[in-house]
């Protein structure tokens, strides 16, 4: 009777400290098997474990797209952090902390093709040449405005699940994604496309922050105490390592052509001064 007492009391404080746990709620993927916010979410979890344990991250009820996003945070409703590409209008709307998710990565751009096709990019070599490529990308996407930027004509897709369908269908031919993406995404569609071998593309300092309402200041520096805290003591490195060390190596970036284009969506508060939250391709 006396150990079934004290597991009840024991049982009785996780609940009580279960309870207390502060909510952060994060977005829902927009369909199953989109792994794209993995890493966001983990980083999200371990910045907070390093302010206190009385936090929890928990998924929104529904899914949602970028726009809806930034829709609901706006709002303060059913979400309170997102990762979220940048550019000076969500900045605007938003409140971000300026610590780049991914180390810039975001911006270094791999195709995806159709399976069989790798070979039609082979005389692709300059920004001359991709602009006479069918490319697409999302409707509501910062990407499409930074390849536009380039003068490269953009194919507008209205949802990411559809974008694969579409390039499936013939419907454009290159599908420029992130290094840290695009691994997955090739395999949930490996029997139709493949990963295009020798070209990248590069926006430099295009990465997302956590974005929040702008009224969220007390959770917004508590996000950023938490990642200071995880760069300062390598766990941030060993993070990011862990989910994509072995990506970037198998993109062979040294190996590629790399083109790099102008990025007119950098903003006042990106932290180019700071190398230490950047991933530098050239070094690696």
């Amino acid at each position: 009777m006396k150990l079934l007492a004290r597991l009840l009391i024991v049982l009785l404080f996780a609940a009580q400290g279960a309870a207390a746990a502060e909510v952060v709620r994060f977005p829902r993927p927009e369909f199953e098997g989109d792994r794209r916010f993995d890493y966001a979410r983990e980083l999200l979890k371990l910045a907070l474990s390093k302010v206190g344990p009385d936090y929890r991250v928990e998924h929104a009820e529904s899914p949602m797209n970028q726009e809806r996003q930034i829709l609901e945070l706006e709002a303060g409703r059913t979400i309170d952090v997102a990762p979220m590409p940048s550019s000076a209008e969500r900045e605007a709307r938003l409140l971000a902390v300026y610590i780049p998710i991914n180390r810039g990565v975001l911006g270094l751009r791999l195709g995806l093709v159709r399976k069989g096709d790798a070979a039609q990019f082979a005389g692709v070599n300059s920004l001359d040449d991709v602009k006479r490529l069918r490319l697409a990308q999302g409707q509501y996407w910062p990407d499409t405005e930074i390849l536009r930027a380039n003068g490269i004509p953009v194919i507008i897709g209205p949802s990411y699940e559809g974008l694969f369908k579409m390039l499936v269908g013939n419907r454009f031919d290159y599908f420029p994604r992130s290094v840290l993406e695009i691994w997955n995404e090739q395999a949930s569609n490996a029997d139709a496309l493949e990963v295009e071998p020798r070209i990248a593309l590069y926006y430099p300092y295009y990465t997302a922050y956590f974005m929040l309402n702008k009224g969220n200041t007390r959770l917004s520096e508590i996000i950023r105490q938490g990642l200071e805290k995880a760069i300062a003591d390598g766990s941030a490195d060993r993070l990011f390592d862990q989910h994509f060390g072995e990506r970037l190596r198998r993109a062979q970036l040294d190996k590629r052509v790399i083109i790099e284009l102008k990025n007119p969506l950098v903003t006042p508060g990106t932290p180019v001064n700071r190398p230490e939250l950047w991933y530098d391709y050239r070094r690696k």
